[in-house]
């Protein structure tokens, strides 16, 4: 591969020289005339031609004669300097050296014995570090892994809305909605997929709730009217368009309903106090990690919020398994375990429900060497 580089740089620094050499002999043979004069005098030819011929008349010759004479007396006394005599010597001298350098400095600080690293490679690694160590690996690495797990089990949601959620955390919104859409041909009765949906449109939008993040959010609604995250969007929408009395209506409702230990409550209600004293919202939060990406902390953040939701409306089988999924990726064994007993005991009597908390509660296994 070094050699690719050597060949490259050799390359590149001949034609660049030769580009210079030509563009020096051109110059020279210029000799400094402008170019719009040649211009002028071949129209004034044309034109006299043309009128040889019988094809304008004398009128319009001598019109368009005089205009063009106008042109070419004010371009007269324009004249281009002639290139430095020094500054092909010195042109010629930086676009050879250019690659040159560029390849010295490779070699000097580069990598250059570094072997390819194939993203099957890399994918295998990242599946093995989910396993041993969850919380070395960065939101765009989480989503590479449930990519590959969402491949393999094609007619299952759950690694689709894996996937999206990390997407969303590394700022990829557009590659969420995706991920969601095929989701819901599987599962379109879900309604916390409609809520990620409206939350990947709301972001693709730069925050603002628009019409399709709305149409999203209804139909969580529609399929679950407790959903929490659906109804303060919808608030904050009304409040965007105007309807500032109406979207707060909509979060007090939405207060009142959580429980007195909700992890969200507080901050709702410090929000509703600030938008009822300036009647703004305020701003969006600045982004992480570059991109919009979400930290640790607010992923932590979303988990103890599920957590906090089961536990005052246990009756969520999809809910108890995202729990000891997410659990898991974050290398909480201790919680994990006891959430799975917790949900095992309450749905002792449904298989699916059992086989979805067992499936959730295995890792992402690598896949078979070649694949």
């Amino acid at each position: 591969m070094i050699w690719l580089w050597i060949a490259a740089a050799l390359v590149s620094a001949g034609l660049a020289a030769l580009v210079v050499q030509r563009a020096a002999r051109a110059a020279a043979r210029a000799g400094g005339e402008n170019p719009a004069l040649a211009v002028y005098h071949r129209q004034m030819a044309e034109l006299d031609d043309l009128a040889e011929r019988g094809l304008i008349g004398e009128g319009e010759r001598r019109s368009v004669r005089a205009e063009t004479g106008r042109r070419l007396l004010a371009v007269a006394g324009r004249v281009e300097p002639p290139l430095n005599a020094s500054g092909p010597g010195v042109i010629f001298a930086a676009a050879t050296a250019t690659p040159v350098l560029a390849l010295a400095a490779y070699l000097l600080l580069g990598a250059p014995g570094l072997p390819d690293q194939p993203f099957a490679g890399r994918l295998a690694e990242w599946r093995a570090m989910a396993v041993a160590a969850p919380r070395s690996l960065d939101a765009p690495e989480w989503a590479a892994v449930w990519g590959s797990v969402a491949k393999q089990h094609p007619s299952d949601p759950e690694p689709l809305r894996e996937l999206a959620a990390y997407q969303l955390a590394a700022g990829q919104p557009l590659e969420a909605a995706e991920a969601i859409q095929r989701a819901l041909t599987i599962a379109p009765q879900r309604a916390d997929l409609w809520e990620l949906l409206g939350d990947a449109d709301a972001m693709a939008a730069n925050g603002d709730i628009g019409p399709d993040a709305v149409a999203a959010f209804h139909k969580a609604l529609a399929l679950d009217p407790t959903a929490a995250p659906a109804r303060y969007a919808l608030g904050r929408a009304k409040i965007a368009r105007g309807d500032t009395a109406g979207g707060l209506a909509d979060w007090r409702a939405l207060e009142a309903s959580l429980k007195p230990d909700d992890p969200s409550r507080d901050p709702l209600a410090r929000e509703i106090a600030a938008v009822a004293a300036t009647g703004e919202l305020a701003p969006p939060p600045a982004p992480q990690n570059g991109g919009g990406a979400v930290g640790p902390a607010q992923i932590q953040a979303m988990v103890d919020g599920l957590a906090a939701r089961l536990k005052a409306n246990p009756d969520d089988p999809d809910g108890w398994a995202r729990l000891v999924r997410a659990y898991g990726v974050l290398g909480e064994t201790d919680r994990q375990g006891a959430s799975l007993a917790e949900a095992r005991r309450r749905y002792a009597g449904r298989p699916d429900v059992l086989a979805a908390l067992a499936a959730a509660a295995t890792p992402p296994t690598p896949p078979a060497a070649g694949r």
